[in-house]
């Protein structure tokens, strides 16, 4: 035999960008591991620098990257560190991004404009990431942008579960807060033991981002505690909205369950002076002190994303950490 055969030498290796250090050390946590030593500044005109204080040589590297305000500077920051994991000849690099920064750009509306999610796959292609993994996509398509494989996480598991354990004892609806999420909606109902499924139907104005013209519920929801559930919470326009039409329409109380905590202003106003009882999160993002309400309940999605990562690292399913359903 003419090869060289090397022991088995596979290693994990976790970096974090700056955006959310605080879930990176909970995932390392939980994989009785440690995040890499990593020197991370930007110069005085903005320009970002990143060295590995470690060699991460034949390394399988995952880089850790959330995406809060401001989101492009977060974006390109976790791009070099991607490059340099390349450059010093990392063996297999994974994007982790616990929200799929520009999602909600997955298609052309009107003429003339980009498919901005699509051009963030491309970067972090040409970058250097073998994957990408992310919890919650805005749109399951979005997974075909990546020239790769893509480990698609789902937070249902975990909210439901909550839910379930809270308010399993009450007479239910799970309510989309428009069509597009009837899809989520149809697997919390069987999450849930078969519960009525409801929506709202809206009319957005295609001219003004985020403003939501008209509410009508579709579905029965009268005399029910409604489970209103979505993937993005982020000006609260379309939830605090949904909530009073369900409201309207006779609803005792509603719920809401979305993975990610957008909360731009004025989110945090909208959901305080809401009807809303409760709002069930998860930390793919941070929220300040200052956004934090009372009715507020933050799950951690680290557990999920540290079990995917050891599914990745060990060559196993992370499709079997959802039985066997994807999206």
């Amino acid at each position: 035999m003419s090869a060289i055969q090397a022991p088995n030498r596979k290693s994990m290796m976790l970096f974090t960008g700056r955006a959310h250090d605080g879930l990176a050390k909970e995932i390392a946590r939980d994989l009785d591991s440690v995040l890499t030593p990593t020197s991370l500044y930007e110069f005085p005109r903005g320009e970002i620098y990143v060295r590995y204080e470690e060699s991460v040589r034949g390394s399988d590297a995952f880089v850790i990257q959330s995406y809060p305000a401001p989101v492009n500077t977060w974006v390109m920051e976790q791009l070099i560190m991607v490059d340099a994991l390349k450059r010093a000849s990392a063996k297999r690099i994974t994007a982790v991004m616990p929200l799929y920064p520009y999602a909600q750009q997955d298609k052309k509306h009107r003429g003339r404009e980009p498919i901005s999610a699509r051009l963030v796959a491309d970067l972090f292609k040409t970058a250097g990431a073998d994957r990408i993994m992310t919890v919650d996509l805005h749109t399951a398509q979005i997974q075909g942008f990546f020239d790769g494989p893509v480990d698609h996480l789902f937070s249902l598991p975990l909210l439901a579960e909550y839910v379930e354990r809270k308010y399993g004892g009450r007479d239910l609806a799970v309510v989309a807060p428009d069509s597009g999420r009837v899809r989520l909606t149809e697997r919390w109902t069987d999450r849930l033991g078969g519960r009525p499924l409801a929506f709202i139907h809206k009319t957005r104005d295609t001219l003004v981002p985020n403003q939501v013209v008209a509410n009508r519920v579709v579905g029965e929801v009268e005399g029910r505690t409604c489970i209103l559930v979505d993937d993005i919470i982020d000006t609260a326009g379309t939830i605090s909205k949904a909530a009073d039409a369900l409201f309207d329409a006779g609803a005792a109380d509603v719920v809401v369950a979305a993975t990610h905590a957008m909360l731009s202003d004025p989110a945090t106003e909208r959901l305080k002076n809401s009807r809303i009882s409760e709002v069930v999160l998860t930390n793919t993002l941070p929220i300040s002190p200052d956004k934090l309400l009372d009715k507020y309940t933050v799950l951690s999605i680290a557990p999920l994303i540290a079990l995917a990562i050891r599914e990745v690292f060990e060559d196993g399913s992370v499709t079997s950490l959802f039985d066997g359903n994807a999206s």
